[in-house]
């Protein structure tokens, strides 16, 4: 946010950027699990589970893909996964926020940003309740492919979140599937997760495993700046593809299928052989 308000006192193509789209930052979702350092919120609920969606695939790590056995224990669902249960009040507000802001728009791409998973950078799409294919799949495709050739020795590994493992009441899982209901969508919706790769820090200074934040955040300084400045490129090229959304993300019916072929066979092969992808109109 401070890079983006430095440019907006002195550059001219910021300022042509957001004549064309809207910047939405949300700093903070969870400030009562901020406060407490726990990833559930105040009452003991798992944000990333507690929406409305059931895994159709199994969630191959027990109690990590979402439980209801209680908030004694991390990971648990709370009521928005459970007999249609109201979701919590901080899940309930980001989705009035991205119906208000993101459904309308002819093109949307949302980046949430979490910590603690694996030793690379990685770009998540869904779904996290399925290993079935995103229907989305080509539109991600162009995306990704974009990112390649707009900085070829990026760091990330983009891949769909099934891939590593499945979860109940994934909020971006709800939220995509509700964008594709809507009977007069007009625009994309690309939902991803930038998931850093935490235990990077951990494997470089072992001790910090002991502190509660350790295992999840770069507590050394020189590692949190270099966190802090790895993902500027990251954020500025997402911000210009979702602005200029109509120089790569048109898939015609005839490249539709080349594509998905395509997608299929990067993330998918060997692991769902030739499952159709039927994509929505």
């Amino acid at each position: 946010m401070k890079t983006l308000f430095s440019h907006m006192q002195w550059d001219e193509n910021h300022h042509d950027l957001f004549k064309r789209s809207r910047l939405i930052i949300v700093p903070l979702v969870n400030p009562a699990g901020m406060l407490l350092r726990t990833r559930s919120n105040g009452r003991g609920v798992d944000l990333m589970r507690n929406a409305p969606v059931e895994a159709v695939h199994s969630t191959w790590v027990p109690f990590v893909g979402g439980h209801n056995l209680g908030p004694f224990m991390a990971w648990f669902r709370g009521g928005g996964g459970v007999d249609g249960g109201k979701m919590e009040r901080e899940a309930q507000a980001l989705e009035c926020l991205v119906r208000e802001k993101v459904f309308p728009a002819k093109a949307s791409i949302s980046l949430d940003v979490h910590s603690g998973f694996g030793t690379v950078d990685r770009l998540w799409f869904p779904y996290a309740k399925s290993r079935d294919p995103f229907p989305s799949i080509a539109e991600m495709y162009k995306l990704n492919s974009l990112l390649d050739r707009t900085y070829p020795n990026h760091i990330y590994q983009v891949e769909p979140q099934s891939l590593n493992y499945t979860t109940h009441g994934d909020l971006w899982d709800y939220f995509y599937d509700e964008h594709r209901a809507m009977k007069q969508r007009s625009g994309i919706y690309l939902p991803m997760a930038l998931e850093l790769g935490s235990w990077l820090w951990v494997k470089k200074n072992p001790r910090q495993i002991l502190s509660l934040l350790g295992a999840f955040n770069p507590v050394i300084g020189h590692r949190y700046k270099r966190i802090l400045r790895r993902h500027l490129a990251l954020l500025d090229f997402m911000a210009r593809a979702a602005s200029s959304h109509r120089g790569w993300s048109r898939v015609t019916p005839e490249e539709r299928k080349e594509i998905n072929e395509k997608a299929l066979d990067r993330w998918y092969s060997g692991f769902i052989p030739e499952i159709p992808v039927v994509a929505a109109k």
